[in-house]
């Protein structure tokens, strides 16, 4: 799979695709630009329909479900879209005459929903949810599948009092130039969970668990294509005044400059020596965040996340995953983010 920008990428990926599949047909779809997915996770025993979690990716669409952080509960959906999720999901799992487990994916741009995919079986998120809710999800699908009633387990609707974070675990290390750029093929082979009262430090404790660790302090190297350049300058000035310092490539540091962020140039690869791959060796370097389009740039900047891997220092390549390190970063300057039980937190939701 892969998401194309210009007709060239698309007659190479086609010469590619044929021969990998012969005469097999190969399924071209309409790509939605800065959309939020959304997964949720729910049970049925033909009429009841139970909610469990509805999670919001914190990768954008595009990125594999299973390579994307999310967060439970939603962080950017309002009151409504959530209520319009909830329909219908309940509407599909009626329809569909599920009983036992549904995942549905969606996606979210703007105030348009569009339903991806409808599974009527447990996904890979069903722990995590059990998890964050203290709701045994595959327990109950068990026994609706042998015959029992929703009604029979008094579920109620839970309000969470907390934020949990599920993160995906790599492989990256193990695999000598393999690209960490993120897209519709699923790379990882694990995952974690944080969890704590605000988004912030949970998202902190699941790079933590996934072995990133983010910087308090430094520099923060920066180059994103042109259509991410706006989206990166609330990022860019919360990390200045975090104390960062920023770097970046020709076209960020103007943009960043002419909205009143500071910032430094440095060269790309190919433009010549000092470049930002000398700065992340020689340690001048401690956050990457790096955004490409199309195949052509993807292939550029692959030193650049490449000696970000081998050297250690945290990297993002998406605009969302960038924004909620700069929130996890906030929150451990505040302080140590603690340690807390599982139980602890699902005893504040019975209380």
């Amino acid at each position: 799979m892969e998401v194309v920008h210009h007709l060239s990428d698309l007659e190479r990926y086609m010469r590619d695709a044929v021969i990998v599949s012969g005469d097999n047909p190969v399924l071209i779809d309409r790509f939605l630009n800065n959309a939020i997915e959304v997964d949720v996770d729910a049970l049925c025993d033909g009429m009841d329909v139970y909610i469990g979690g509805i999670m919001e990716h914190i990768e954008e669409a595009g990125i594999h479900s299973g390579d994307s952080a999310c967060s439970l509960p939603p962080q950017n959906l309002s009151a409504a879209l959530l209520a319009e999720l909830r329909r219908q999901t309940e509407a599909l799992a009626r329809a569909l005459n599920v009983v036992g487990l549904i995942n549905v994916q969606f996606a979210i741009k703007g105030e348009d929903i569009y339903l991806l995919e409808v599974n009527p079986r447990g996904s890979r998120t069903v722990p995590f949810v059990a998890k964050t809710t203290g709701v045994p999800l595959a327990k109950i699908a068990a026994r609706v599948m042998a015959g029992e009633k929703l009604s029979d387990f008094n579920l109620l609707e839970i309000t969470l009092t907390h934020v949990a974070v599920k993160e995906a675990v790599f492989p990256f290390a193990r695999f000598p130039g393999v690209d960490v750029f993120l897209g519709p093929e699923m790379k990882s082979t694990g995952e974690v969970m944080g969890i704590d009262s605000d988004f912030g430090r949970a998202f902190a404790k699941s790079q933590l668990g996934s072995g990133t660790i983010l910087p308090t302090e430094g520099t923060v190297f920066i180059s994103v294509k042109d259509e991410d350049k706006p989206a990166f300058i609330p990022i860019c000035r919360d990390l200045v005044d975090a104390g960062f310092t920023i770097i970046a490539t020709g076209g960020t540091t103007t943009s960043l400059q002419e909205a009143g962020v500071p910032a430094t140039r440095i060269n790309k690869v190919m433009e010549g020596r000092p470049h930002a791959v000398d700065a992340m060796l020689s340690g001048d370097i401690q956050l990457v965040l790096n955004t490409a389009k199309g195949a052509g740039a993807i292939k550029d900047s692959f030193s650049l996340r490449h000696t970000a891997l081998t050297n250690n220092i945290p990297y993002y390549t998406t605009v969302s995953g960038s924004r909620a390190a700069g929130q996890a970063i906030r929150a451990m300057q505040q302080g140590d983010i603690g340690v807390r039980t599982l139980q602890d937190f699902l005893t504040d939701i019975a209380s």
